[in-house]
């Protein structure tokens, strides 16, 4: 009976012997998206900075706990991961959900661990809670977080967050992800750094102003 109504819907579609998820999600998911000031202001720059840095450029939120793919950007010679958008995921196996966590209240972070805990993406990722809030720490000291291998092998990525300037509240956050062989030395981090802060100052900026 549900799934009659689903696809008379075309929220599921029959497939063979079985179904899928219909397309009509993209309507709604879509539409999601495109109502949130944050998207509509922080789209063309998180375009540019891919446009600037020949690699992925992303922007990401907090939901419920997880960091939310809300949009990327790739150029061509840029490494593809196949990160969907609207991918969920732990908010501490990504450069764009460290750069949050590092500026939320520590009874949050608190909230999120109890909430999601610590799992392994691969040998890589901080699992400990005494890791994570050291790195949360070295995060704000040197003004952007580090995401190295924590959750797809090979992948580096840098992230910076997006402030309401406001309420001195984290917002979102925005990166850029490379491949480690290309983006890995002291010279290049430092360039991509440079680069995803000003996107974020950029974006704050009209997102105060929109």
């Amino acid at each position: 009976m549900y799934l009659k109504t689903l696809e008379s819907l075309n929220l599921v579609v029959r497939d063979g012997d079985s179904y899928r998820l219909g397309f009509r999600f993209l309507k709604y998911g879509g539409g999601v998206r495109n109502r949130s000031r944050l998207y509509r202001t922080a789209k063309l720059e998180v375009d540019k900075l891919a446009r600037e840095t020949g690699e992925v450029a992303n922007l990401g939120i907090e939901e419920n706990g997880l960091r939310v793919l809300l949009y990327k950007s790739e150029e061509a010679d840029a490494i593809h991961d196949n990160a969907p958008i609207g991918e969920y995921t732990n908010m501490h196996w990504t450069a764009l959900g460290k750069a949050m966590l590092a500026h939320y209240p520590p009874e949050r972070v608190e909230e999120i661990i109890d909430q999601h805990g610590l799992p392994e993406a691969n040998e890589h990722t901080i699992t400990t809670r005494e890791e994570l809030y050291e790195e949360l720490e070295e995060t704000r000291d040197r003004g952007y977080s580090i995401e190295d291998q924590d959750r797809r092998q090979g992948v580096l990525t840098i992230g910076v967050p997006i402030m309401d300037q406001r309420t001195n509240e984290v917002i979102s956050a925005v990166s850029v992800s490379g491949p480690v062989s290309r983006v890995r030395s002291p010279e290049t981090m430092a360039e991509l750094a440079d680069a995803v802060k000003s996107t974020a100052n950029v974006i704050e900026l009209r997102y105060a102003h929109y």
